[in-house]
């Protein structure tokens, strides 16, 4: 008899055709979900028959009361090496193995670029007003090359929309608390004196900083106010980062001149959430991680870890 294998949020219902799961359809039956399960009520009824699960990114939390409400679940498998979402300990008192796969720094650096470039020269603007016979321009790009752009975290993906931040000729800088100019040095950025002295100076301002205690909010109503009226805001990291309530409010009154966002409080974004009606806003439904090739490792290697488990190997635990 097969185990039964849930894979969560496909919402592209790509998780079967971008891996090869032959290695194991002989001892595994798997169901994609391509819709997302908003409470745990309906997480906890959906999982109840299966015996693995397959999460993507930190879309679904697994706290220990959810890990008490399926005590047919063995194996859980998260995409990437760092969840926040998933309560390891319950998961061990309970039996459940937890596993990762890697994740490549590659699409978020793209896509920062993407919602950057986007607003620079109002491309979605400019692109909706000529499919719907609007008028022939009516915007006025801003440059890059000369222009300052701010990273907060110069970490594997800041590091990197640094060096191609530099390609533009761009006036790179960079903070986080801990960082160093010798990091600096090595992405060819500039450190800045302090948070507040970057936001005071830049033209574009990037989030790359991880969501923990520390960063929870580190971008609230007094740290917009210091950005300047002509300046732009990009977030592909965590929503928790940047007060949602004061970006509302910044973009609705014009305080700085527009935002590209990736993530957000609440994923799925509800239909009548403010985010999106927002003016000034460029927001895509969390692409960041979202390519071809990431998609072949989450998926490959969720296999890989499926089939370890069944030999009493677990690899890339977590936890």
């Amino acid at each position: 008899m097969r185990l039964r294998c849930a894979v969560l949020d496909d919402y592209q219902n790509v998780a079967t055709t971008l891996a090869d799961w032959s290695p194991v359809q002989d001892r595994v039956a798997v169901t994609a979900f391509t819709r997302h399960f908003a409470t745990e009520d309906e997480l906890a009824e959906a999982l109840a028959p299966y015996d693995i699960a397959v999460t993507l990114r930190e879309r679904v939390p697994f706290p220990a009361a959810l890990f008490a409400r399926l005590p047919r679940l063995k194996l859980l498998v998260a995409s990437g090496m760092r969840n926040s979402v998933i309560d390891y300990a319950a998961a061990a008192a309970h039996g459940v193995t937890v596993c990762g796969t890697a994740s490549s720094p590659t699409p978020p650096v793209e896509l920062t670029w993407a919602l950057l470039l986007g607003l620079a020269r109002g491309v979605a603007h400019e692109s909706n007003a000529l499919r719907a016979g609007g008028p022939w321009r009516s915007t006025v790009g801003t440059d890059l090359h000369g222009r300052r752009l701010g990273l907060l975290g110069l970490g594997k993906i800041g590091g990197r929309v640094a060096r191609i931040g530099t390609a533009f000729g761009m006036d790179v800088v960079a903070w986080s608390r801990h960082l160093t100019k010798e990091r600096t040095d090595e992405v060819g950025a500039q450190l800045a004196a302090s948070k507040e002295e970057l936001l005071r100076t830049s033209d574009f301002v990037s989030v790359h900083l991880a969501l923990g205690d520390r960063t929870r909010g580190l971008l609230g109503a007094p740290e917009l106010a210091l950005l300047k009226p002509t300046a732009y805001l990009v977030n592909t990291s965590r929503a928790a980062i940047v007060d949602q309530e004061a970006l509302l409010a910044a973009l609705h009154e014009g305080r700085i001149a527009g935002a590209g966002i990736d993530v957000f409080d609440t994923e799925p974004l509800p239909a009548g959430h403010p985010m999106r009606t927002a003016p000034r806003l460029l927001a895509t439904p969390h692409l960041g991680y979202v390519s071809e090739d990431n998609y072949r490792t989450y998926y490959g290697q969720a296999v890989e870890n499926i089939d370890s488990f069944l030999k009493n190997q677990p690899i890339r635990r977590l936890g």
